[in-house]
């Protein structure tokens, strides 16, 4: 059901684009990294959180991390990540397939600067096993995302892929 959501966005909004569908769990930002061949850093992972009193998406790159201080600044509020039966209620999508597609109920989504070191990433597609290959920029522009910096990357990590 919450793939055939994405594909019907993306149908909408992005008809070049196709739901990519595995045999095997893509579950994790590891699992996904080898299923796709892609590093793990390519693999946007969604989070969803509760700032205060919303709800927000934010779309990161999958060897990020949140700061709780950065998050604080630019959203008001200390983040808390939701439990899996409210991300599923809220977003339509299971833990280990959200995605800023095809959402169950309207929420504002956020794409940390981490994503643009990259040509080309890979969020999940509405299941634990489907994934969408898309530029970051084009990925914010489909789900009127707002670019916001409040991850870490691990040290030593280019600010911008290398070709």
């Amino acid at each position: 059901m919450t793939v055939e959501a994405v594909r019907g966005f993306l149908a909408l909004h992005a008809p070049d684009l196709e739901v990519v569908e595995l045999e095997a769990s893509t579950a994790t930002v590891e699992m996904a990294a080898r299923g796709h061949g892609v590093t793990p850093a390519q693999i946007a992972k969604t989070l969803s959180l509760r700032v205060k009193d919303r709800t927000v998406l934010i779309v990161t790159s999958g060897d990020a991390r949140l700061n709780n201080r950065k998050i604080k600044d630019v959203l008001g509020g200390k983040p808390r990540m939701l439990g899996a039966d409210e991300v599923v209620a809220l977003t339509g999508h299971p833990v280990g397939g959200v995605c800023p597609f095809g959402l169950a109920t309207p929420l504002p989504v956020y794409c940390d600067i981490s994503l643009r070191a990259f040509d080309e990433v890979v969020p999940a597609a509405g299941s634990t096993n489907s994934a969408v290959r898309i530029a970051p920029d084009r990925m914010a522009t489909l789900v009127g995302a707002e670019w916001i910096d409040v991850c870490e990357r691990p040290a030593g990590t280019p600010e911008r892929a290398q070709p």
